[in-house]
């Protein structure tokens, strides 16, 4: 279908300008929510695979509390990325990163940057969002056979704490913004694990701290790319507080401490044995991506491979915890 977003019409003189098309205007907000990105909503998938088996597990209730969890996380992040566009164009961030100087970001991405939107607009969708999501997890929370209190308070400190990444308290303006990333992606997974057992097992763990790697390892290429308007507005990533070299190091040791996470968790026992040989494809394909951005010099097409290594290891995890639970 072709994108309407950007299309101008010219209207007669003295005549106001037609109403944006319906499904360009949906469009347009599902930009700004990001919605195409749909990597952090697998962490649910994840947690969904951990108690699917034996046959008969998953009831109507437990399959219930994950739809609406995962519809809420959808709302959250949504609102999440709206606010983060708006901080973005505020402060000319955005404007820079999206600028003429950068041909391989896609301006439509931003319908701010763009002019799709006004700041108005997107600050309404980004609180509607908001305020449904809080309702969804709520209602998580009531569909919940299991109530520890560390889901609950979770629950609420997701919400909350969400809508801090770059609006409010400003987290990653303040240089929490990796840690945070892995973060997000931790507590999409235990939380509505932790509802429907009870507990946190050690593979779970290990498995919501490798998916809240995916994020992070394609946002740090991001702020590879993005380090001038991010040294601009003062958003202290790790690339822009360290030289090229140190970033490069950076990167490199967090994508071998993804890969030492994986191969420490099978020595040991907290996963299966053959939990690393499983996620060898994942772990090579994280080499791959650190040689193209640091090796080749292409930054960006490192970071569309982040997305892949990310929804590999997904697809990985859920294969293993459909073969570690058959057997029980």
């Amino acid at each position: 279908m072709t994108d309407t977003t950007l299309t101008t019409t010219t209207a007669p003189a003295g005549s106001p300008a037609p109403p944006p098309r319906a499904d360009g205007r949906l469009r347009t907000y599902a930009r700004l929510g990001k919605l195409d990105v749909y990597d952090y909503y697998l962490g649910t998938f994840i947690a969904l695979s951990a108690v699917l088996l034996p046959a008969g597990a998953l009831d109507g209730r437990t399959a219930a509390l994950f739809g609406v969890f995962l519809a809420g996380q959808v709302l959250l992040l949504m609102a999440m990325t709206a606010f983060d566009d708006v901080t973005g164009f505020r402060d000319g961030s955005d404007i820079t990163n999206y600028g003429p100087d950068h041909p391989l970001r896609n301006v439509a991405r931003k319908p701010l940057v763009a002019g799709a939107l006004t700041v108005p607009e997107a600050l309404r969708f980004a609180w509607t969002s908001a305020v449904l999501a809080a309702l969804l997890l709520g209602a998580t929370a009531a569909l919940a056979p299991h109530r520890p209190a560390w889901t609950g308070i979770g629950l609420v400190v997701l919400w909350v704490v969400t809508l801090q990444y770059s609006y409010g308290v400003k987290l990653s303006y303040h240089g929490f913004q990796e840690l945070y990333l892995v973060a997000l992606g931790f507590a999409l997974v235990i939380l509505p694990y932790g509802m429907v057992t009870g507990q946190a097992t050690g593979f779970l763990l290990v498995q919501a701290v490798l998916f809240g790697f995916g994020p992070l390892m394609f946002g740090v290429y991001s702020n590879t790319n993005d380090v001038d308007g991010d040294r601009a507005v003062g958003r202290p990533t790790v690339a822009a507080l360290v030289s090229e070299r140190g970033n490069a190091r950076f990167i490199g040791a967090l994508s071998l401490a993804e890969f030492l996470t994986i191969a420490t968790a099978s020595a040991v026992g907290i996963a299966p044995w053959w939990f690393v040989v499983l996620m060898l494809p994942a772990s090579l394909l994280r080499l791959r991506q650190y040689l193209l951005g640091f090796r080749t010099g292409d930054i960006m097409r490192a970071r569309r491979t982040g997305f892949a290594v990310h929804r590999l290891g997904v697809a990985l995890m859920v294969v293993g915890n459909l073969v570690a639970t058959a057997g029980r």
